[in-house]
Parts: C-alpha cells; structure tokens; sequence
C-alpha cells in the first residue's frame, strides 16, 4: 500500500472516529443551527448541531502533516490557508451560537479576514518560483502572464470562491459532495500538468504530488462527513467548514496556476454566487425576484425538488463539466 492510498484510508477513517465525538460535543454545548425564519422549509432543521468541518478539517490536518513528504511547502500553505478560513468560519458560527442568533461576524469583518489571507497568498504566488505571475488557460496549451495584476487577481479569486462555496452549503450533503468532486477534479488537472512538464523540475513535481495528497485526504474525510451530513444530516458544516473547503480550493487553484479552471470545474458555485448577485439587483432595480429564493438550489425547493435531487444534480453537472474540462485538456496536450 503506496503512501498515498494509506494516507487517504486513515483519513476515512479518523473522520469517521471524529464525527461522532463532533456531534456529541456541539450537541452537549447546544452548538444548533439557528435557520432565518423566512427559510420555512427549513424550520425543521432548527437546533442541528453545526461546527461540522471539524470532522475533516482534523483529520485533514493530522494526515496530510504525517504523510507530506520533503518538498511540501506548497502544500503545507494550502493547509494552513485551509485552517486560516476555518478559524474565520469558526469565529462566525461562534458567535452565532452564543448569542443564539443567524448573524455571527460583521460581513465587512468576514471580508477583512479574508481579504488579509488572500492578499498575503497574492505576494506568495507572485515571489514563489514555483508560480510565479503565470495562469494556465482551460481548454489550450498557453499560459498567460498577469505580471503584478497576479496579486490583485489572486484576492479577487479567493474572496469570490470562499464566499461562492459558501453560498453552496444550503441544503444537506450539497458543498460537501460537490467539493469532494471538485477535489478529484483538480488531482487530475495537477496530475496532467505533471505529465506535461519536465521530469528535470523533480522538486516541482514532488510539491504537485504533495497537493495532490491533500487533495485526496479532502475528499476522504468528506465522504465520512458526509455520511452524517446527507439527508436528513445530523451536522451541518458550518462557515467553520465552508470557509475551509473555499480556502483550500482557491489555495490549490493559486499556488498550481490552475485558477481558472474553476470557472468549469466549479460551475456549481458560480451558479449559487451568480443566481444570488442578479437577485439582489434585479430586486433593488425593479422590487421583482427573478428566483422564488436564492441561491438557485432554494430555488429549485421551492420549485418541489426534495434536497437529494437538488444535490444529485449538482453532483452530475458539477462531475460533467469537470470530465469534459479534463478530456480536452488531455486532447489539447496530447496524453490521450
């Protein structure tokens, strides 16, 4: 067993040891999700404990630390901006739960925090030697050059994925198994990548192996959370997950250059952040909703989709679009 199976398997199954611990403890300390009123279908769902990215959040960072080989620096700030957001999304669910209300940090606090972790990954990738100011562009063979605009951008995209991500994480089992998706999505990108790369480049190669492995333990311990999350869930993630999980995605998607193969791979999440922005707008131009509630998976339940469809359906599109971006990708190179 490679050391890559191993550590995915030990993730599964710490997750699965945390979950239970997780759940027992935030239900003790009456850690329930308060649900806003006007989400009437919802009202059932009042008091279900939340703080769930604590299941794979853990053992995420147990795993990927034991298991890192040498060449890991890449990686191992995926990890820690992965554990920045989380503390953020921590920090809000915190406050919600204590003073038993929906409204936790101040948006403009959130987007400083955020903003800060970003900015500072910005001047990461721009001094790094391994990135650069340099961006692959989905569906070709070039890379296109940002100069010092790779920092600016980097921010932009970190700020929109984190929140993108956690706009999804409205129905049970929806950010989770989307996300997981996307995880082996981006394993594959970066898995091309090295192919097309130069086997001379041997420390770059093991970084991309190193995220690669991160990756994967995700995708583990979100299959174990998501065991308690489906339908009807007995957790909810939480900002202390949906924050994580955005984090590492824009993280990964920075340091591998790969950022905007999220606009395919991540279709889901442009459609919870977009569907959101055109009803704000529409609303304050005209006072007329142009979805029943947003984000669009609100939407689709107040349309009469129980929440298993709703999120098979996001797993589907979310899995097509990933497939495709990958065989063309793979045509354009030449690796099929």
């Amino acid at each position: 067993m490679n050391n890559l199976t191993l550590a995915v398997v030990l993730s599964l199954i710490l997750s699965f040891i945390v979950a239970p611990l997780v759940i027992k403890i935030t239900t003790k300390l009456k850690a329930g999700q308060n649900i806003l009123e006007y989400v009437t279908l919802h009202s059932s769902k009042q008091g279900t404990p939340t703080m769930g990215g604590f299941i794979f959040i853990i053992p995420v960072l147990f795993v990927s630390l034991l298991f890192f080989s040498n060449a890991s620096s890449l990686a191992k700030v995926c990890l820690f901006v992965m554990v920045g957001y989380g503390i953020i999304g921590f920090l809000d669910d915190f406050i919600k739960i204590k003073f038993k209300h929906n409204e936790g940090l101040k948006p403009y606090q959130k987007i400083i925090f955020q903003f800060l972790i970003a900015i500072i990954m910005g001047v990461f990738c721009y001094k790094n030697i391994y990135i650069g100011s340099s961006l692959y562009v989905p569906f070709s063979s070039i890379s296109v050059d940002l100069g010092y605009f790779i920092i600016p951008f980097v921010v932009v995209m970190f700020i929109a994925t984190t929140n993108s991500v956690n706009l999804t994480d409205g129905l049970d089992g929806l950010a989770g198994s989307v996300t997981s998706v996307v995880c082996v999505a981006l394993t594959a990108l970066i898995s091309i990548i090295i192919a097309s790369i130069s086997y001379t480049a041997l420390d770059y190669i093991e970084e991309l192996n190193n995220i690669m492995l991160l990756l994967m333990v995700t995708c583990a311990s979100l299959i174990a959370y998501l065991w308690f999350n489906v339908h009807p869930a007995k957790i909810f993630m939480g900002d202390t997950g949906s924050l994580a999980l955005g984090g590492l995605l824009a993280s990964v998607c920075a340091v591998t250059k790969t950022s905007l193969f999220l606009i395919p791979i991540g279709i889901m999440y442009i459609v919870s952040s977009l569907s959101v922005i055109l009803q704000v707008v529409h609303y304050k131009r005209t006072k007329k909703r142009i979805f029943l509630m947003a984000p669009f998976h609100h939407h689709l339940q107040m349309k009469g989709l129980n929440e298993t469809r709703i999120c098979n359906i996001y797993i589907v599109i979310t899995f097509v679009f990933s497939l495709v971006t990958i065989l063309v990708q793979m045509l354009i190179l030449n690796l099929l």
